[in-house]
C-alpha cells in the first residue's frame, strides 16, 4: 500500500478522539446535518464500498452504530470514535468495541477501525500477508 494514495494518507493523518458519550451524541447530530449522500461507509471486515451510501442508509447506520457502541462499550467514556475535524468531518474512524487492541498510544501493528466513514472513496486497508521464510525457500523448488 502506497502512502501517496489519498485515502491512505487521510487514514494516517491526525485524529481527535471523542472522549465522552454526550460529545458523541452531539457529533452524531452534527453528522446528520452534513449528510449529503457523499459519505462512504467502509466495514473493514469486508471489501471497501465503491459508491457512497444513501442519505437514508447513512442515517440508519449512525443510529445502529450508536446503539452498538453503547451496548458493547459499557464504559463511562466513549474513546473509540476518532475524527479528522470535529466541525468539518471528512474522515471518521470507529473502533470495534470487541476488537480494540491498542487503539490509542503507539503500536507497530495497530488494529484497523471496525468502520471508517469518509468523503474519500476507500481502498482496501488490509495489508498483504507476508510470505513466510519457509514458503519462500520452498517456492524455489516449485517454480
Amino acid at each position: 500500500m502506497s502512502n501517496t494514495n489519498p485515502y491512505i494518507k487521510a487514514n494516517l493523518g491526525y485524529f481527535k478522539g471523542i472522549r465522552h458519550w454526550h460529545e458523541l451524541d452531539t457529533f452524531w447530530q452534527h453528522l446528520e446535518t452534513v449528510n449529503d449522500g457523499q459519505w462512504f461507509v467502509y466495514d473493514t471486515q469486508k471489501l471497501p464500498p465503491e459508491t457512497p451510501i444513501t442519505t437514508n442508509d447513512f442515517s440508519l447506520f449512525l443510529k445502529d452504530i450508536n446503539s452498538l457502541l453503547h451496548e458493547q462499550h459499557q464504559e463511562d467514556y466513549c474513546g473509540i470514535v476518532y475524527v479528522d475535524d470535529i466541525n468539518k468531518p471528512t474522515f471518521i474512524k470507529i473502533y470495534d468495541p470487541a476488537n480494540l487492541g491498542v487503539v490509542c498510544g503507539y503500536s507497530d501493528n495497530p488494529p484497523l477501525p471496525g468502520w471508517i466513514l469518509s468523503k474519500l472513496a476507500p481502498c482496501d486497508l488490509h495489508p498483504e500477508k507476508p510470505t513466510s521464510f519457509w514458503k519462500k525457500c520452498l517456492q524455489q523448488f516449485t517454480d
